[in-house]
């Protein structure tokens, strides 16, 4: 169970993220939705400790997160793994070198160093691409890649990783249609299949509605909605999106002009 208490971080006088308390129980799969500076970045990297928070604390099955510092915390950091928008990679390095970066905290600090990577986890980077369909691609440079396959490179790094937890903040946001489908159906897998504990911060309310289980709605820092897909309305779009409702809204059957989500078949 992953658990937030009355988090928050201060920045200067303005609150990014304002007494946020949530519960994750294992395997859920979270979309965290709002609007752009709503404080869903901010969400995350404290959960992953890249922030530290002003206020508040982050348990994981009991342990305070929010505590933990030097070996612990980077021991917490391969539980808790994260996906970024800008993909993060080598680019002057192959596919496979990128992904076994992930298996830097399984491996002693002078083996990493020198790239003296072990059969085994070889095999696991490996498996690892042939899980998302690029293991023909484990040679190539990755500056020489698409979007879509270099987000879905980010995402096997992340999975060699062994976390129990898998943060991605916005990891479809620079990527057309479809390998925005391609990318969220490699996460949507690593939920299904492992059973791990999947938080992603989405702009899109179709994605969020397509994908996740839950919910948790963020305006000005502070969580205001935090439900089943079902139960997002209009009306919590709207204050959710404020200006942007009417965009983010356009084209979505699932929610009804009047507030009601309609009933199914």
């Amino acid at each position: 169970m992953l658990e937030l208490q009355g988090v928050g971080r201060r920045f200067g006088n303005h609150w990014a993220v304002n007494a946020a308390s949530i519960k994750v129980p294992d395997g859920q799969f979270v979309g965290v939705i709002g609007r752009s500076g709503a404080g869903k970045s901010t969400l995350l990297r404290m959960i992953n400790r890249l922030v530290d928070p002003s206020a508040g604390r982050i348990l994981h099955d009991g342990r305070e997160v929010s505590a933990l510092r030097g070996a612990e915390l980077r021991r917490w950091r391969q539980t808790c793994a994260m996906v970024f928008q800008q993909f993060n990679l080598v680019g002057r390095l192959d596919v496979l070198t990128n992904v076994l970066m992930g298996r830097l905290n399984h491996v002693p600090l002078h083996r990493g160093l020198l790239r003296l990577w072990s059969d085994e986890d070889k095999a696991i980077a490996l498996s690892a691409l042939e899980q998302f369909d690029i293991a023909a691609i484990a040679a190539q440079r990755a500056d020489s890649l698409s979007g879509g396959q270099q987000q879905r490179v980010a995402i096997a790094r992340a999975l060699v990783q062994e976390p129990r937890i898998l943060l991605a903040d916005e990891p479809v946001a620079s990527l057309d249609p479809r390998n925005t489908r391609v990318v969220m159906d490699a996460i949507q897998r690593i939920n299904r299949h492992y059973g791990i504990t999947v938080l992603v911060n989405l702009h899109s309310l179709d994605l969020a509605r397509g994908y996740c289980d839950r919910l948790v709605g963020i305006a000005a820092g502070r969580v205001v909605f935090d439900d089943a897909p079902a139960a997002l309305t209009p009306s919590v779009a709207r204050e959710l999106y404020g200006l942007e409702a009417a965009e983010v809204l356009d084209g979505e059957a699932g929610l009804e002009p009047d507030g009601l989500v309609p009933a199914t078949a």
